[in-house]
């Protein structure tokens, strides 16, 4: 199967999250800058996640222009993976809301490793599927920086409470 039905799906799955993300900011009730304070953090939380969000899309297009072929499992880590970017609206509300409090932080990046899990698996079996000496599994490389950042999101959930 070619790969470029299920991008498109995955593309529309994360232009619904995104406004959905969005959607949740609720508009200040008078044109004052002081109406502004308490939905900053919301809207910090927004933007955080929007870069996420933003960063799963770039490299999740790169990789299915990579992918050749795809077959039930990678279709399968794909919907794996687009269940934990679905959380990030719930995540992202939460925590802006709350003001950045504890247990919503650990939620939020809870979801953060949840998700790099899941790419990890996506992109190994896109890997597994071409075989270790194609472009793709040479371009990924080591990928220290995807390796290192499931340590950081762990830490995070630890050093949220």
């Amino acid at each position: 199967m070619s790969p470029s039905r299920l991008e498109a799906f995955s593309d529309g799955v994360i232009a619904i999250i995104i406004t959905i993300m969005v959607l949740d900011m609720k508009v200040p009730d008078n044109a004052h800058v002081e109406a502004l304070k308490p939905v900053l953090p919301v809207f910090l939380s927004y933007v955080l996640s929007f870069v996420y969000v933003g960063i799963y899309w770039n490299n999740h297009h790169h990789l299915f222009k990579a992918a050749g072929t795809i077959d039930g499992a990678i279709m399968w880590a794909n919907l794996h993976l687009l269940f934990w970017l679905s959380l990030f609206p719930f995540a992202t509300g939460w925590m802006g809301e709350n003001n950045f409090a504890p247990l919503p932080m650990a939620l939020y990046g809870a979801v953060l490793l949840l998700a790099a899990i899941a790419y990890y698996i996506l992109q190994r079996l896109i890997v597994a599927r071409q075989g270790k000496d194609s472009k793709l599994s040479a371009s990924i490389g080591r990928d220290v920086k995807g390796k290192f950042s499931p340590i950081l999101y762990a830490a995070g959930i630890v050093l949220s409470f």
